[in-house]
């Protein structure tokens, strides 16, 4: 089925950008017609994180608000070596965490 739609000027110039334009397809009863409205979205521009430490299982990152730690260890290692590997990147990460102060307080 072939549906002709209306758009505006604005929507059909993000188009040939490129860019997706979400919205919703209406139809007026009375007239007949089908019209989009695009809805008024605006672009999320989050800053990326910043990668402090990369650690030998996972990594330590800032943004602007919080610290953040990720850890993956493979599941075939014997317990106390996955404990281990743990503690370690944790240690490091919290290492890593007090020079990144003490550099920015310098």
């Amino acid at each position: 089925m072939i549906i002709k739609v209306e758009i505006s000027e604005e929507t059909w110039a993000r188009m040939l950008t490129g860019k997706r334009v979400e919205g919703t397809i209406g139809l007026n009863l009375r007239t007949r017609q089908k019209t989009f409205k695009a809805y008024s979205r605006t672009s999320h521009t989050r800053k990326k994180d910043e990668l402090v430490r990369k650690l030998p299982w996972g990594w330590l990152k800032r943004s602007d608000k919080k610290w953040k730690t990720f850890i993956s260890v493979d599941n075939d290692l014997p317990l106390l070596e996955v404990l281990q590997n743990f503690d370690s990147d944790h240690k490091e990460a919290m290492a890593a965490i007090v020079d990144e102060c003490i550099i920015d307080e310098a």
